[in-house]
């Protein structure tokens, strides 16, 4: 045998055209993990004006006017109100004009990421030297010590989308990409399912009460956890159902080459470039990781549209898995053919051929 006949043999056409998704796959996480984070630029930072009279308008309107539009101001009409829409999330910042002091004070938020946090105090800060006015920090949702830049919400849910497409991915290594029947599609859509509920616990109680990097209720990040992974399991599942092994690689560039860098972890969405600050809050690592937020440090709130967004992914991923499984066509009956069977000798029943 010649060494190109060992190459053929050892590298198959299938092996080959794996290979080369392997490559496309990497040179795409490359792309989007570089065009995501290595320029974090705000853009549309939702914050708001609260100043007397006149003032507040004129204000807003000269930050709506910067450079570059990093600023969505809006005039508010008291602190109250602005610091109720920053626990609601609907703001990101709030600008507090005192007109009887030379310094005002900015409500910033620090659980949402402290890179936008240091962004916005540095903005808001290089405009008030300019007016010969100091500035005042005032974290109305801060982050705990043990949770470095906000990120552990993030790394939490990572972990999360990691197990459910590794836990799908293993069970089509085990037992075929393809589920071979409707039963054998229940089961493992089962499986996902008991593995999201433990898994979820186990990862709330880890961030939580054993490394106290996460506040909030460990019940909350329970049953998000659990939805998480079981949503993307779910969709892992039917990738895998429709695609074939394939689908594994699917199910990594969405949740891991789009997801991951667009989930407004590293550099919360404001900071993305457009294609990655749309298609985040629509994929599970996003969806995800504002609910983790929302409940460590905002009380929960606005988590209705993100869980949506999760519980789509569970729904819609189950249904694609069974009615994949249910349109396929049935294996071809194999038998073991034996001389009782075929043409064979005569005098020689029994003898497998």
């Amino acid at each position: 045998m010649t060494f190109v006949d060992e190459v053929k043999t050892a590298v198959t056409p299938r092996a080959a055209l794996l290979i080369i998704g392997v490559l496309a796959l990497q040179l795409l996480f490359i792309a989007s993990y570089v065009g995501a984070l290595h320029h974090p630029k705000p853009t549309d930072i939702k914050v708001a004006v609260v100043a007397p009279g006149q003032t507040a308008t004129q204000l807003a309107g000269e930050l709506k006017q910067l450079s570059g539009s990093p600023l969505d101001p809006r005039v508010l009409p008291d602190e109250k109100t602005a610091r109720k829409q920053m626990l609601n999330r609907d703001i990101d910042a709030a600008l507090l004009v005192d007109p009887r002091s030379s310094t005002d004070t900015l409500l910033i938020a620090s659980g949402q990421g402290s890179t936008e946090t240091s962004i916005l105090f540095n903005l808001f800060g290089g405009l008030e030297q300019q007016q010969q006015r100091s500035l005042r920090p005032d974290d109305v949702a801060p982050a705990t010590v043990q949770d470095a830049d906000g990120l552990s919400s993030f790394y939490l849910v990572i972990g999360w989308c990691v197990g459910g497409y590794l836990c799908a991915a293993i069970l089509a290594i085990s037992a075929g990409a393809r589920p071979a029947n409707r039963s054998r599609a229940v089961i493992r859509l089962g499986v996902m399912a008991l593995y999201a509920v433990v898994g979820g616990i186990l990862g709330a109680v880890i961030t939580g009460p054993i490394l106290n990097a996460l506040p909030g209720s460990v019940f909350g990040l329970w049953g998000l956890g659990a939805l998480t992974v079981f949503a993307v399991g779910a969709a892992t599942l039917a990738l895998q159902a429709v695609f074939g092994v394939v689908g594994i690689g699917l199910a990594i560039l969405l949740i891991v080459v789009a997801g991951n860098p667009s989930a407004g972890g590293a550099f919360p969405l404001p900071l993305l470039p457009d294609f990655w600050r749309s298609i985040g809050p629509a994929l599970p690592p996003g969806a995800g990781t504002w609910v983790a937020r929302s409940i460590a440090y905002f009380r929960g709130n606005a988590v209705t549209g993100p869980l949506l967004v999760l519980c789509a992914w569970a729904v819609g991923g189950t249904l694609v898995t069974l009615v994949a499984t249910v349109l396929r066509k049935p294996p071809r009956d194999r038998r073991v053919v034996t001389a009782e069977s075929a043409p064979g000798l005569p005098g020689e029943p029994g003898q497998p051929l």
